[in-house]
């Protein structure tokens, strides 16, 4: 699988610190008739302030007051854009949707990857993402244990837990379900608002 490395090492320098600094999340379920969809995000902001244009270096502090030190990769474009005082956010978003299939299907899995980084000239940033989508049978129904065993199409197994007594009535050894998970990494920059 071939990941595109021009935001990649950026992302992952700074979501590795980012991470650590205590981020804003939320999390939200959507049921429908047929499924349902948990959908989370985490947010992390800190603003700029040091640059060192030689190490390509950034400084960073979040509003609890964590101060961080970035080294920025070559990959990330419009570096001299960057300015103390810039706001960055860095935010994770994934989602999982679960559905029964009313038509038998062949189990498969599919994948297809994203990736955008800022223009030349803007403030530097991108995002980064992939959606993996699969159909999978399910091969067990334990209603004592509120738990649907499914297959995939590589063989694996997993138990879902069902917390809705009247959803797991209307699921049954032998049925399909169709599960869609996405996930994207964004950075963006803003700059320094004046007073």
């Amino acid at each position: 699988m071939k990941r595109v490395g021009l935001v990649v090492l950026s992302c992952l320098a700074i979501s590795a610190s980012a991470w650590s600094a205590q981020p804003e999340t939320d999390v939200s379920v959507v049921q429908n008739p047929d499924g349902a969809t948990v959908q989370g995000v985490a947010k992390v902001t800190a603003t700029i302030v040091g640059i060192d244009p030689a190490t390509r270096t950034v400084t960073l502090k979040t509003r609890s007051g964590k101060v961080m030190e970035l080294e920025v990769t070559n990959e990330a474009r419009n570096f001299d854009q960057l300015a103390v005082g810039d706001v960055v956010t860095a935010q994770y978003r994934e989602s999982l949707t679960l559905s029964l299939l009313d038509k038998k299907a062949e189990a498969s899995r599919s994948e297809s990857e994203t990736a955008e980084r800022a223009p030349r000239g803007a403030k530097p940033g991108g995002e980064i993402g992939r959606e993996v989508t699969i159909i999978a049978d399910v091969v067990a129904v334990d209603r004592h244990a509120k738990t649907v065993t499914l297959r995939g199409p590589r063989g694996n197994t997993v138990d879902l837990h069902v917390q809705d007594p009247e959803r797991l009535k209307r699921v049954k050894k032998g049925d399909q379900v169709k599960a869609v998970y996405t996930e994207a990494f964004a950075i963006s920059v803003e700059p320094a608002t004046t007073k």
